[in-house]
């Protein structure tokens, strides 16, 4: 009866303690929350910190983009989309939905495609960021510019760079060896002209031809 009545109390206790754990957990979540809905200016007052979220000290970085060392002064929050196109004037990288849902903004970082409007310029650093501009060479474009015109791969070119930069990835990767897997590969980068065949086909044609990528 004895360790009966003892076995109780034991889980009497562990649940008393679990429960307590509980309350701290929901008042800690409501109060992350609560937190997440204030206007900027209360949270950074509240901080008491002299540098808020809202004006970030800048920092230095030393960036290798297109074989061309870059050594800048930024905003920690800056994306490595919008490093390119408003620091760098690389504007061949296009802005589009912002959030990593249309591909138009694709390029590069040690040779993997990339969104660059997902990515801080700041991480960035010791890595090699290439560009629809590093494509051509001499003057000569890339055999996959090359094919695009050729198979009429484009129609309003918005979205070109962004789909050139995945074709040539997806050739590096061998994930070309047939339309559904192009279409596979590709279906993050998003044609509003509608241009998908055409795309394809250049693809196909610069990964049959054993071209150097």
């Amino acid at each position: 009866m004895n360790n009966e009545r003892k076995v109780r109390g034991e889980e009497s206790e562990n649940e008393a303690e679990f429960s307590e754990e509980r309350r701290f957990f929901l008042k800690q979540s409501v109060a992350v929350a609560g937190l997440s809905l204030l206007p900027v200016p209360f949270v950074s007052a509240a901080s008491g910190s002299e540098n808020s979220i809202e004006n970030p000290q800048p920092v230095r970085v030393s960036l290798n983009i297109n074989g061309t060392k870059h050594r800048l002064s930024i905003d920690p929050r800056t994306t490595l989309l919008d490093l390119l196109r408003e620091q760098l004037a690389l504007t061949g990288t296009k802005k589009g939905c912002d959030f990593g849902q249309c591909g138009a903004c694709t390029v590069h970082v040690n040779g993997k495609r990339t969104l660059s409007c997902l990515s801080f310029a700041i991480m960035q650093q010791g890595k090699k960021v290439h560009t629809i501009e590093s494509l051509a060479k001499n003057g000569a474009l890339h055999p996959l510019q090359q094919a695009f015109i050729k198979h009429d791969g484009f129609q309003c070119g918005y979205c070109t760079p962004g789909q050139i930069m995945s074709g040539v990835s997806c050739i590096r990767e061998k994930k070309a060896g047939s339309a559904g897997e192009i279409q596979e590969y590709m279906s993050g980068n998003l044609c509003r002209c509608g241009a998908y065949p055409n795309i394809v086909n250049a693809i196909m044609e610069v990964n049959n031809s054993g071209s150097q990528v």
